[in-house]
């Protein structure tokens, strides 16, 4: 027993201190940056290995909504005119068309209106659907609720059932299989609530787009309060994200 009481002392606190700066490995691949200037005209480099047609020319934009993170065009513009960096895990937007990056200033996700903050006060029940995705973003939403991001410090939990949420969390294309659960689940929800669509699967289909199988992600029909970008989004992207929503960044 006292080995174990060592051994804990000698882990120290485990938690982030969040929000604030973080430390990310260099492998990390954060939002892209864009710069249009260094795009060479005529050049299509980049959107010919993009795998989800993410990547426009003239003017050069990224869409995060579609984009899988893999890297694949800056490593093929010869102008470097695209860049991931590790330093910008925040990629949360309230507007689809916020998810496009042209070289401005990210438009990141606002709070919910005042009348919103105030009937959901400091908590917040999330029900997760998982509508056919591959597991990742999964398991990156079951790492929200481990010791390092402890989600629950911030009164933000996932619930069993939809009936006892605020909102749903959605990940995955949502397969056919899921349209009709999907639904239910949006329906049984009480209103007012919320949905978060959560990587380039739920917000485009992501590498699915336009397979029959699937919806290309969250039906028009289910209005989406937040985008939160990546294949997976990281945990402090996440995080980042709902706690935008909530106006507490």
């Amino acid at each position: 027993m006292l080995r174990l009481f060592k051994s804990r002392l000698m882990q120290g606190r485990p938690t982030l201190d969040f929000p604030g700066p973080q430390s990310l490995p260099e492998r990390f691949r954060g939002r892209p940056e864009v710069k249009p200037g260094l795009c060479k005209e005529g050049c299509r480099a980049c959107a010919d290995v993009c795998p989800t047609e993410a990547i426009q020319i003239a003017p050069l934009r990224v869409d995060l909504g579609r984009c899988l993170f893999c890297a694949e065009c800056a490593e093929a513009c010869p102008e470097k005119a695209i860049d991931f960096t590790a330093g910008h895990f925040e990629q949360s937007f309230r507007k689809r068309e916020d998810l496009i990056v042209d070289g401005a200033e990210a438009k990141l996700a606002g709070a919910l209106d005042e009348r919103m903050r105030s009937l959901f006060g400091r908590s917040l029940r999330l029900r997760h659907v998982a509508a056919g995705d591959c597991s990742g973003c999964a398991a990156e939403l079951t790492a929200l609720s481990n010791v390092v991001f402890d989600l629950g410090r911030f009164g933000v939990q996932f619930v069993a059932s939809p009936r006892h949420a605020d909102g749903l969390v959605i990940s995955g294309p949502v397969t056919a299989n899921m349209r009709e659960a999907l639904r239910l689940a949006w329906e049984a929800t009480p209103a007012p609530k919320l949905v978060v669509a959560v990587g380039a699967c739920a917000i485009s289909g992501g590498p699915f787009r336009d397979l029959p199988a699937q919806s290309n992600g969250v039906s028009p029909e289910i209005p989406v309060d937040l985008y939160v970008a990546g294949c997976p989004p990281h945990p402090l992207t996440l995080l980042d994200g709902l706690l935008r929503l909530l106006g507490r960044i």
